[in-house]
């Protein structure tokens, strides 16, 4: 088996290091992105929970970025809610912005009831381009 070939963000490596996880991990032409959450630049909860979508959307496209992605390489996502009947208008115009048109990924919504602190997770999986 090969080994894991682990992606970071740049800036955030102390974070990943602390909870000792990978932002993402590479696998042949598939990135599988672990749960991105809103969090402030010292890894605790962003408390307006608009703001906290928007980090986690900002998050996980610099976990994408870091691996030569874009939200239009992702197939699949899964999203973590703490009150999704709640939080779901928030969440579809901040979706919106990031994912943009159609064809859109899969998409997995999860309720739960906790989160670390956080109300909001997402965790997605995109195809590597090839290089030109």
């Amino acid at each position: 088996m090969a080994k894991r070939d682990a992606i970071f963000p740049p800036g955030r490596e102390a974070l990943y290091e602390k909870h000792r996880y990978s932002a993402a991990i590479r696998s042949g032409d598939l990135l599988f992105v672990s749960g991105q959450v809103g969090s402030r630049e010292d890894g605790s909860p962003e408390p307006d929970f608009a703001k906290q979508v928007e980090l986690a959307f900002h998050r996980l496209n610099a976990v994408l970025k870091a691996a030569g992605c874009s939200f239009d390489d992702v197939v699949d996502v899964t999203t973590f809610h703490t009150d999704p009947e709640e939080q779901f208008e928030t969440v579809m115009a901040v979706r919106d912005k990031a994912i943009g048109a159609p064809p859109y990924p899969n998409w997995t919504a999860v309720g739960v009831t906790w989160l670390a602190g956080f109300d909001f997770e997402i965790k997605a999986i995109a195809r590597i381009p090839q290089a030109a």
